[in-house]
């Protein structure tokens, strides 16, 4: 509930406390720490057994600003064709090395895809140099509007949390709430309403078999 809503520990706490559970925020703080990551892990694991090798495999980069403690910090993302998030990594610094840095991360977890979109700065076809794979870089006028709008859920969640006070925490965050919302994702938006409740159910069954 933490992770996937835009709610404070203290909200958990007292949704909790109607249904019967009486415990501290700070347990909920426990929980998120402890088993978040390993959640987010095989929510990720079963992506990527799945998408590997798919033809026609796009990913969208991008770089954003967060505020931490008054400085600002950049959270780079990778987006597939279908607006999951595959990657989320927070550097200091916005230039070639971190870009770098970036990249083999993602390509390491995720395999090569054919195509990477990006936007204009000049770090991504200068690390993508140095990893050999610069032809499968794309450049456009709206290309990368997949990854623009990804970010809206993230800043969502940024405020209700009154914004992130360390990188480690905010690294960790990311992450997790990348792969929680890609699970949950059911983009209600584009399908009809009988097609949304067939997939929130197998999320919601999938969800369970995770957790047990």
């Amino acid at each position: 509930m933490y992770v996937r809503f835009p709610l404070s520990l203290r909200n958990v706490e007292d949704l909790l406390f109607e249904r019967g559970i009486d415990l501290c925020h700070e347990t909920v703080r426990l929980w998120w720490n402890r088993f978040g990551p390993l959640f987010a892990a095989d929510i990720r694991r079963q992506r990527v057994q799945r998408m590997r090798g798919f033809p026609h495999w796009r990913w969208h980069l991008d770089e954003m600003y967060v505020r931490l403690n008054g400085e600002m910090v950049y959270l780079w993302r990778a987006v597939d064709h279908e607006g999951e998030v595959l990657e989320s990594y927070v550097t200091k610094k916005r230039d070639k090395a971190a870009a770098l840095r970036f990249m083999k991360k993602t390509l390491k977890r995720h395999g090569q895809t054919d195509k990477i979109v990006t936007d204009g700065l000049r770090c991504y076809p200068a690390a993508m140099k140095d990893l050999g794979n610069l032809e499968c870089r794309e450049v456009g006028r709206y290309l990368n509007n997949r990854v623009e709008n990804s970010h809206l859920p993230f800043r969502r969640r940024e405020r209700a949390m009154q914004r992130f006070r360390q990188m480690k925490s905010l690294q960790k965050f990311a992450a997790v709430h990348a792969s929680f919302h890609n699970h949950f994702n059911s983009e209600r938006h584009l399908v009809d309403r009988q097609t949304f409740k067939l997939r929130r159910s197998a999320a919601l069954a999938e969800w369970q078999s995770l957790m047990g």
